[in-house]
């Protein structure tokens, strides 16, 4: 008689040694015990049927598991904040606000009195210690968000005063103009689209006027034959004027001496500040205000204030940057090019001895996320092969650069620097005859 042994199905792994394996292990607690068994089991019927290999349950239980959603990636685009990335990746303190707030909070309750208190009170204390020049402060879900507050709450069934040249698209086909008319106000536009002089804004200021509006152009530049009027003398017209900053810089930095901040909107005569706060602040996802306490308490009672809430997590994190050491945001943006050369020829270095040959040539980063526009940030980076492109990018973990020229550019401006070794492990994944 044949030996029953022989047969393939006798050799499919039991359940719970397959629950023991590390990889499925790590499943269980992404996804639950459940879930994983029933993929377990999915593959263990197919090892019966002869579809496939007994030793290959494991991998097949695996690869019907959804991916981890979002991954995590290393931006070695030289993109400091990458839309498409996310923005600013959040400082570790902030990592570790969110995660105490995940679970119960004191979010709403002061636990000395035992009684309920403003909702998120510590982030909008720390942000008013950020910006002293700030009367009162309020945050929302998003920088779009903080606007839409603004002109409904001070301008529904009124005028905005604001000059063509600032009518901007703020992306994924989202236009300002459409954005604020939402709100039910009336834009009063001035000027043309390359100049626009106090006289354009005091003509168009009457009655029905619910504030002048000064927009931040952020990701465009217009340059030649061009003016525009600042918010200091915005100011002198006699109607309130909402600064719209977009990227969330509370102080000057020297670095960006274009760019507008809060601090300076605000001495200049701004009655009210919008900006974001996953931008060059470095924190979550938040729009901000800061302003004359009676227009901020307005915009606070306001009904839609309550759609807009944040929640404990962005709270959280938001507290965390504004109290917290260097953001990631930062350090990148004033990393300094000669330790970043010097990482880059490590680097290659490293890939040399084990047989990969790489280059080190200079770049030029830049900010993003609507954020100094034409500023160029001195770099370094490694310099690859084009085909490297794909496998590196889904790899585990993705790593992100951009193509320049017929050749992958690593630019190591927002690669940490302890995630140099993992970049080299993923360069030595990839096969090395393409």
């Amino acid at each position: 008689m044949p030996d029953g042994t022989a047969d393939p199905r006798r050799r499919v792994p039991r359940t719970d040694a397959l629950l023991a394996d590390p990889r499925l292990a790590a499943a269980v607690d992404a996804f639950g015990r459940d879930r994983v068994k029933a993929a377990i089991g999915r593959a263990q019927e197919r090892a019966r049927r002869g579809e496939i290999a007994p030793e290959e349950v494991r991998d097949t239980a695996l690869a019907a598991l959804p991916a981890p959603t979002p991954r995590a990636v290393l931006n070695a685009t030289g993109v400091v904040l990458h839309t498409n990335l996310g923005r600013a990746p959040l400082s570790a303190a902030a990592v570790e606000a969110m995660v105490a707030a995940a679970g119960h909070t004191d979010v709403e309750l002061d636990l000395r009195t035992g009684r309920r208190v403003r909702r998120g009170r510590d982030t909008l204390d720390a942000l008013a210690a950020a910006v002293p020049d700030a009367q009162a402060v309020h945050v929302v879900n998003n920088g779009a968000a903080a606007l839409v507050l603004a002109a409904t709450a001070l301008a529904a069934d009124a005028e905005i005063v604001v000059s063509r040249g600032e009518l901007v698209e703020i992306g994924d086909g989202f236009r300002l103009p459409d954005l604020l008319e939402s709100t039910g106000a009336r834009l009063r536009e001035v000027g043309t689209t390359n100049r626009t002089t106090l006289t354009d804004y005091a003509a168009a200021i009457g009655p029905r006027t619910g504030f002048v509006l000064k927009v931040h152009p952020s990701n465009f530049v217009v340059t030649g034959f061009t003016s525009a009027v600042p918010v200091r003398e915005l100011a002198t017209l006699g109607v309130p004027v909402v600064a719209d900053i977009g990227s969330g810089l509370l102080a000057p930095d020297p670095l960006l001496p274009d760019e507008p901040d809060a601090a300076s909107s605000l001495r200049a005569g701004a009655a009210l500040v919008t900006a974001s706060g996953d931008k060059l602040l470095g924190g979550p996802q938040a729009g901000l205000l800061l302003g004359a306490a009676d227009l901020v308490q307005r915009l606070r009672r306001h009904p839609l204030a309550r759609a807009l809430r944040v929640d404990k997590l962005t709270l959280a994190a938001l507290a965390a940057t504004l109290h917290g050491p260097t953001t990631p945001t930062r350090a990148a943006l004033h990393a300094d090019p000669a330790t970043l050369r010097e990482r880059a020829e490590r680097l290659r270095d490293r890939l040399g001895a084990d047989g990969r040959k790489a280059e080190v040539v200079p770049c030029a980063s830049v900010v993003g996320g609507g954020g100094a526009p034409g500023v160029a940030l001195d770099s370094w980076a490694l310099s690859l092969p084009e085909r490297y492109a794909e496998p590196l990018r889904t790899g585990e973990p993705p790593v992100l650069g951009r193509v320049l020229h017929g050749r992958l550019v690593l630019d190591l401006r927002c690669v940490p620097a302890e995630a140099d070794e993992t970049v080299r492990q993923a360069v030595l994944r990839v096969p090395a005859d393409g």
